[in-house]
């Protein structure tokens, strides 16, 4: 089996079911991408977990979003559930993720999120911005992609145009439109007991 802690030069390549087979008794989350696992958060045996900030605003944004996402028959959840894109192949750890329509009968991933959510960190800012962007906005089904800083009231909004992904930068306050759940997040939500306006 590869260490996930090698440097990406030294790894070896992975399947899918290793990695399915492998990842329930990692001491740490791994995500697998293109052949690899790659520590989640650049994690390692002796460091693993984000801050209370970034746990805080995962939680706020839960909170704010379960009510309607039970309504509308749909599944909320946080940090510990993993996406998996088969097209790709790989798997994520989405900081919050929220999947209508039919369960897939998995129990360890969902496979048609409509809401995705990464709470920035200086570790995964780029891979937040671009690789999983990418791989994210590929999917069907996901209709909105939030990018959520965690030291400045700062969320980044894709939502899925006509043509293609619109992005709105929301600074300081303001509104942002969920259509699978016909409701809204408020940054006032997203930031409470964090960066209270």
């Amino acid at each position: 089996m590869s260490d996930p802690a090698q440097p990406p030069s030294t790894r070896k390549a992975m399947s899918v079911e290793e990695y399915l087979r492998t990842e329930e008794s990692s001491p740490f989350k791994r995500e697998y991408v293109g052949g690899f696992v790659y520590p989640l958060h650049g994690a390692t045996q002796a460091q693993a977990g984000t801050s209370k900030n970034h746990m805080r605003i995962s939680l706020n944004i839960v909170k704010a979003v379960d009510d309607a996402a039970i309504r509308a028959g749909c599944r909320t959840h946080m940090a510990d559930m993993r996406l998996n894109i088969a097209s790709r192949p790989s798997f994520y750890y989405p900081d919050v993720m929220v999947a209508c329509g039919p369960d897939n009968g998995e129990a360890y991933f969902e496979t048609e999120p409509c809401l995705l959510v990464e709470v920035l960190s200086k570790g995964t800012a780029s891979i937040d911005r671009h690789a999983k962007f990418q791989a994210y906005t590929a999917l069907p089904s996901l209709q909105t992609y939030l990018i959520v800083a965690q030291t400045e009231r700062r969320v980044y909004a894709y939502q899925r145009g006509v043509r293609q992904w619109e992005l709105s930068e929301l600074v300081g306050g303001g509104n942002i439109p969920l259509p699978c759940l016909g409701v809204t997040l408020s940054l006032d939500e997203i930031y409470f007991g964090v960066l209270d306006a």
